[in-house]
């Protein structure tokens, strides 16, 4: 008899999508986000477990879905990687939703905020399924979910701004998914497989006996772009700024910290499970990965660093972070996987954090985004202050933060490159030297003595933290200093959980 362990990502999955159902009947906002923290509660408690169970018999698991064997039937495969990364996307969503919690309320018009939240358990299950799943078909049909929740969490705050910025996100997320959509009917057009085992066998085989090499160069190249396009990877982020900037503070937080990274997951799950590294870094698209995750480094800060709008410069700094992602996977070897499964996970929590003390911060000066008007902000919510700046250090590679740990173990893995070395090196000193460049002046600007937002009529106030903001800032707080500090434990969970791939 199986233990019950191996139940749990199916289950976790079917409690996120029957959340959505539930909430969808209900016209109380307010019972609706009790809902879905409730959910996110139990879903992070059971990947704690199968986290536990995977990482302490380094093992993992593969869960038959239905009665039809592979290669015909579908499957959900579990190890220490995928129970680590669902504890954290559950740990993030649920302090993301909290910190917004106010803003939720005030930007939603009530008849939508039970919608809103039927959205976020969508998210959830969407994310969870490209965490577990050993269908790349299935991995492609949660994409979809994943795009249209996306989409919708972007837009219910309402207004001219929000409804460009979302079509925006919809063309290009839909462009990305059909090139995916489009590789995926070559791929099962020469293996005949879907699942992902048999599609890894089938393909070694071909590699082994050099056939198909420029179909598997092109599918590879189109599914790489696809996913590329839909996590904002330079030069595919121009919708990113207008859907992180201007959607409310939770939906700013999830899509930065969380919806760019299942699709990365998915890729990496891809690289390893139907191809392998060796034969994706034969194909030339590491090389593409790594310019591109370069350049993203560098013109992500740079853009940022022109940025006078709070929300807009956070979301700029997040596509310069994707290019860390990408930069790691592009160096083609194990260490660098490494670096970038870290930088996942570290930044999935510092950038809520970043979003979320943004958003108590403008309420301090009438919910005014511009810098200019923030300034003495953090000196009125000094909570929203103290996580802004911690953040801010982080992303800046500040010793003992998350950040920081990330810089070192893409130098690290740098050393052990091929030929991207001094290339890696430079990027990485330039990219850190422009984040300091911006974030820095932000700090010292929320903590200057005075204040500026009299200039345009608002009377600048003193915020006191509501217990749902505080519960969320200190806990991705914690989670940043804990990432700088006892990162050993997680990069060990981490390389296990990629050998096991």
């Amino acid at each position: 008899m199986r233990p019950f362990y191996e139940n749990l990502p199916f289950l976790c999955i079917f409690l996120a999508m029957l959340a959505g159902i539930t909430t969808s009947i209900l016209h109380s906002g307010k019972w609706a986000m009790r809902i879905s923290i409730t959910v996110l509660t139990v879903i992070g408690a059971a990947s704690a477990w199968l986290l536990y169970e995977t990482a302490s018999q380094n093992t993992y698991f593969v869960y038959a879905m239905g009665k039809f064997p592979s290669p015909w039937g579908n499957e959900l495969r579990a190890g220490p990687l995928e129970a680590g990364l669902a504890l954290v996307f559950c740990i993030v969503m649920a302090c993301s939703l909290l910190g917004g919690l106010k803003d939720i309320f005030e930007d939603i018009l009530p008849g939508k905020q039970s919608l809103y939240f039927v959205m976020m358990d969508m998210l959830l299950a969407s994310l969870l399924s490209m965490l577990y799943t050993n269908d790349i078909f299935t991995g492609y049909v949660f994409i979809e979910i994943n795009t249209i929740a996306a989409c919708a969490i972007v837009m219910a705050k309402d207004n001219n701004q929000t409804l460009v910025a979302t079509m925006r996100y919809l063309v290009m997320s839909l462009l990305g998914s059909g090139l995916f959509l489009i590789s995926l009917a070559l791929l099962y057009s020469i293996t005949g497989h879907l699942l992902m085992p048999q599609l890894g066998e089938s393909i070694h085989k071909l590699f082994v006996g050099g056939m198909y090499n420029e179909p598997l160069t092109v599918l590879v190249g189109l599914m790489v772009l696809g996913l590329a396009i839909k996590s904002a990877l330079f030069p595919f982020h121009s919708w990113l700024p207008d859907a992180h900037g201007s959607s409310t503070t939770a939906s700013s937080a999830i899509l930065s910290g969380l919806v760019l990274k299942g699709y990365i997951v998915l890729l990496i799950k891809i690289f390893y499970r139907v191809f392998s590294i060796s034969e994706v870094r034969s194909l030339k698209i590491t090389n593409v990965l790594f310019v591109l995750g370069a350049l993203a480094m560098i013109m992500g800060s740079v853009k940022a660093l022109q940025e006078g709008h709070s929300k807009r410069m956070v979301a700029y700094s997040s596509v310069a972070q994707i290019g860390y992602i990408y930069m790691g996977l592009g160096l083609g070897i194990e260490a660098g996987v490494v670096a970038a499964v870290f930088q996942i996970i570290a930044h999935a929590f510092t950038k809520p954090l970043l979003f979320v003390s943004v958003g108590a911060l403008s309420s301090t000066a009438g919910h005014e985004k511009k810098w200019y008007y923030l300034r003495g902000a953090g000196r009125r919510c000094k909570l929203a202050g103290i996580g802004f700046t911690v953040g801010g250090l982080s992303m800046v590679g500040i010793p003992l933060l998350a950040g920081f740990v990330t810089k070192l173990y893409l130098a690290q893995g740098a050393t052990l490159a091929a030929w991207q070395t001094v290339a890696a090196l430079a990027v990485l000193a330039v990219s850190s030297v422009l984040n300091a460049m911006y974030y820095i002046p932000a700090i010292v600007q929320i903590w200057s003595a005075d204040s500026t937002c009299q200039e345009i009529g608002v009377k600048p106030q003193v915020v006191r933290a509501n217990p749902a903001l505080v519960v969320s800032i200190v806990v991705l707080g914690a989670g940043v200093i804990l990432l700088g500090v006892c990162y050993r434990p997680v990069v060990s969970v981490i390389s296990a959980g990629l050998a096991l791939l």
